[in-house]
């Protein structure tokens, strides 16, 4: 092999890899080379003059330039000053029953507003400007519209010509509650799908395609938060490709309640919101980027609290095997550069990133881009069942009858079997109708508690995959007053009919039912009076939910199909996850034997044996699963450009952000008789090391990152 000896060329070469979009991040920021963590993205965050500017300092570091700005709320006020068109828009703001208005955080000047066609006209400008300044995908992100909202002049508008009566306070009947609920839904999808359209025909025009993305939290977690949004509406927008998950630590450490114990369970609530978002997209076959972030928005935590639930996320994330899209930070300024409490003490220093969690970040970084994997293997319990949530569960929050605030109606029917071992799937109602969306499960659980069935094909699907086979369990706690609302189910008020009343007639069960399991074609469908807040409260409840699981199996003759345990463990390639849980079937710890390299450590080790307790989650490298014969880069903290291989030998070009350090780790046929790094001209080179570990046949290698290259060259015998 005769490699290259200099770096810039190949420092500055574009990465055809990039061109696959595997992994983003946003920034508000200009370019700085403490940031630069080499994803094949940059989504520059927010309008204004200096959009363009921004996107040309990206862009000049070989990044692929998408934009993203807020639809609900943002740095519009020249929007309500009026400067931007001479109109007083303050009547459009999220307005609470007291009268104040909603605003965003702790801002004093950043507001949610409510998406008229004013508002949208204005944010068409931010589009344009965007598409002008080079951006090939927009994301207008997190169309929030609170359930605590409703009280406006400008809602009250839209609903009075929605609904072609006078508007009615929110609080005042769940009929106006449930009502509220679906016209906000509506505006903020009309406006979005506006919004697209112009996208999609102002690049046009320029002879030029962008895509649209929406990034946004997931439904479960609006839901717990009282927030409505367009969520499952959004793949009925043609002009729409897809979402960006945003699931990350402030999402998912919300507690909910499990055996009676109400408490933080990141990794738990983030593997079910991730699944949320991905079944959204999965029958379309549009993208979902999967976020984490290596902090949070709270300022007031700890660097080791950060780690911790990152960690958490980042392996709820990867339990999702389809899903090989990567928002790998938000603000990598934040990461970078922000100062957190060096530990838990209410006293402690504020310090920036330590430089092992740093380099344990951009670790991570490089491999969520080789994600994308054939093989995939699980270790689990039984698969292919679901629990099914509607839209609807934003609907029915808030006064006069808010639901329960730990959304146990979701969490009660979901936690036990996750808990258990079971990959349980959280699946959009709105999906069913999509051809094939039900073909992978076997069980699905389903509650009308706290939530509805929009439309009747829902259940005209349901009872054909019964039909089919499919075993569907519902639980009911009893009655529940947004069954009186004006809807399908009872002919728009004029019967008293329910809507689980409407599934039954549906499956041939005519409208009342005893408990118990019922045929349904070759299926069946189990119908419980047990209401899942209550299931949630006490550790019966949870036992319940996984013994009607299992007896449904058997009434399939499918018993030996049940399976519990205490972790998930998932096969990606050569990468493997595993989660160990606690709350479980038993507290023994998993010992995984082998030859790994563990992607949580900064130090990259080669580890023969992992054990991992309850709570404990890890990324190793399988390197018995490594394929080939030629020199191969099993993990870094910085991306390889320019990579040569043979059997003489092995070099890349290394970059990352400044102020890091790198680490790699390199298979290798035979022992290195020479590793050499070399950096460019205006740079000195920083202190290095390598170790040759023969167990293993891989090189480990420490260095210094900079963005303008670190080139390694190899040499074997």
């Amino acid at each position: 092999m005769a490699p290259p000896t200099g770096v810039n060329a190949a420092a500055k070469g574009r990465d055809s890899s990039r061109a696959e979009e595997r992994t983003c991040f946003q920034a508000a920021s200009p370019y700085r080379p403490e940031i630069d963590i080499q994803a094949d993205v940059a989504i520059v965050y927010g309008h204004g003059r200096s959009l363009a500017e921004r996107a040309e300092q990206w862009r000049r570091r070989d990044y692929v330039i998408h934009f993203m700005t807020g639809v609900a709320w943002g740095g519009y006020q020249d929007y309500f000053s009026g400067k931007w068109d001479g109109g007083d828009h303050w009547a459009e703001v999220q307005t609470r029953r007291d009268g104040s208005r909603m605003r965003h955080g702790g801002s004093r000047d950043v507001f949610y507003n409510v998406p008229t066609p004013g508002y949208t006209e204005y944010l068409k400008s931010a589009v344009k400007q965007a598409i002008d300044a080079g951006a090939t995908a927009i994301h207008l992100e997190e169309p929030e519209f609170w359930v605590a909202a409703g009280y406006s002049d400008a809602f009250k508008a839209a609903s009075q010509a929605e609904y072609g009566e006078p508007w009615q306070p929110p609080h005042s009947s769940v009929e106006a509650r449930y009502r509220s609920g679906r016209l906000k839904q509506k505006l903020y999808t009309d406006c979005l799908a506006e919004l697209f359209r112009y996208a999609k025909a102002y690049s046009r025009e320029r002879s030029r395609a962008v895509r649209c993305f929406v990034p946004t939290h997931s439904l479960i977690n609006y839901a717990h938060w009282g927030i409505v949004s367009p969520e499952g509406n959004l793949m009925a927008i043609p002009e729409a490709d897809g979402y960006i998950a945003q699931v990350w630590t402030g999402t998912a450490r919300t507690p909910n309640i499990y055996s009676g114990r109400p408490c933080e369970r990141t990794f738990e609530t983030a593997f079910l919101e991730y699944g949320q978002m991905v079944n959204m997209v999965r029958p379309t076959g549009r993208r979902c980027y999967l976020l984490a972030d290596p902090v949070e928005d709270n300022p007031s935590r700890h660097w080791g609290d950060y780690r911790r639930n990152w960690e958490a996320t980042v392996v709820g994330s990867l339990f999702q095997p389809e899903g090989h899209h990567f928002e790998v930070m938000p603000w990598p300024n934040r990461v970078f550069r922000g100062r957190y409490r060096a530990n838990g003490s209410k006293e402690a220093e504020r310090i920036r990133i330590p430089p092992d969690y740093a380099t344990e970040v951009l670790i991570v970084t490089q491999a969520l881009r080789n994600m994308k994997q054939s093989r995939v293997r699980w270790d689990c319990g039984t698969q292919g069942v679901g629990v099914l949530v509607s839209d609807s569960i934003m609907f029915q929050r808030g006064r006069p009858a808010p639901g329960d605030q730990h959304l146990s109606s979701f969490f009660g029917l979901a936690l036990p079997l996750l808990k258990h071992g079971v990959p349980v799937e959280t699946i959009s109602l709105e999906n069913v109708t999509w051809r094939r969306a039900l073909r992978p499960y076997q069980v699905l659980l389903l509650t009308y508690e706290n939530q509805k069935p929009l439309r009747h094909e829902y259940h005209d699907s349901l009872v054909k995959w019964m039909r089919r086979g499919g075993c569907l369990l519902y639980f009911d706690g009893g009655e529940d007053p947004f069954d009186r609302v004006r809807e399908w189910w009872n002919d728009q008020g004029r019967t008293t009919a329910t809507a689980v009343q409407a599934l039954l007639r549906a499956a041939g069960l005519g409208d009342e039912l005893r408990e118990g399991f019922h045929r349904v074609g070759r299926g069946w469908l189990g119908y419980f009076h047990h209401s899942p807040r209550q299931l949630a409260e006490t550790e019966a409840g949870g036992d319940f939910v996984r013994g009607m699981v299992h007896r449904v199996l058997e009434q399939q003759g499918r018993a030996d199909a049940w399976k519990t345990q205490n972790y998930l463990s998932l096969q990606r390639g050569p990468y493997l996850i595993t989660a160990v849980l606690d709350e479980s079937t038993t507290d023994v710890p998993l010992r995984l034997t082998g030859q790994f390299v563990d992607l949580f450590d900064p130090d990259l080790p080669v580890v023969g044996e992992k054990v991992l307790k309850p709570g404990d989650r890890s990324l190793l490298y399988d390197l018995k699963r490594r394929r080939g014969r030629r020199p191969q880069l099993i993990a870094a903290a910085a991306r390889a450009y320019d990579e040569h291989a043979d059997r003489h030998g092995w070099s890349a070009v290394f970059r990352g952000p400044a102020d890091t350090s790198a680490v790699a780790r390199l298979w290798l046929p035979h022992p290195p008789v020479r590793v050499e790094l070399t950096t460019s001209a205006d740079e000195e080179p920083g202190q290095s090391d390598s170790q040759w570990d023969e167990a293993s046949q891989t090189l480990w290698l420490r260095f210094a990152n900079s963005p303008g290259g670190v080139r390694v060259t190899v040499t074997l015998k």
